[in-house]
């Protein structure tokens, strides 16, 4: 059974953790998503103080095997708020638990949770060099939408957008 909850301060070096093995993992694969050690522990601390990160754990006592941000504005990357949208930043999972449908289960709980809040449209994005992990949200019911170009100079990648409903 996977329990999803808000993360708590104690909480923040783990999710940090978890985060700098994907970027290791993709850094050796040469995958563009994450620039390895762009986030400092203070930034995961910060989001976790604004109630926007949570922690899912195969058992309720159990270690904590995947983490995501759930937020309800985004305009750095998605502009033009409409008040619509739940969005999704910093999926991870632990890598012993790649392949097992963790990263379904916490976009499904995304959607649930973006749902009951009267939204109807959960929203990621990924690196759009990123095919594996774009065929990947397409996989999850979600529709590319476009594209996000960040400021020349910019140390972030241009970004693929992806939205589904929350309806059921």
């Amino acid at each position: 059974m996977l329990t999803v909850e808000l993360a708590t301060a104690a909480d923040a070096a783990t999710i940090l953790g978890l985060r700098h093995a994907a970027e290791d993992w993709l850094f050796a694969r040469e995958i563009d998503q994450w620039t390895p050690r762009e986030v400092p522990l203070s930034t995961v601390a910060a989001h976790i103080e604004a109630g926007e990160f949570y922690v899912a754990r195969r058992d309720p006592s159990g270690p904590i095997v995947g983490a995501l941000r759930l937020i309800w504005a985004d305009p750095t990357i998605w502009p033009e708020e409409d008040g619509l949208a739940g969005y999704v930043h910093g999926l991870v999972i632990d890598r012993s638990e790649a392949g097992t449908g963790l990263g379904a289960a916490l976009l499904e709980w995304a959607s649930e949770q973006t749902h009951r809040e009267g939204r109807a449209l959960l929203r990621l994005d990924c690196a759009e060099t990123n095919g594996a992990l774009c065929n990947y949200y397409l996989n999850q019911g979600f529709r590319h939408v476009g594209r996000h170009e960040f400021a020349d100079g910019s140390a972030w990648f241009s970004v693929a957008l992806f939205e589904k409903s929350t309806d059921r």
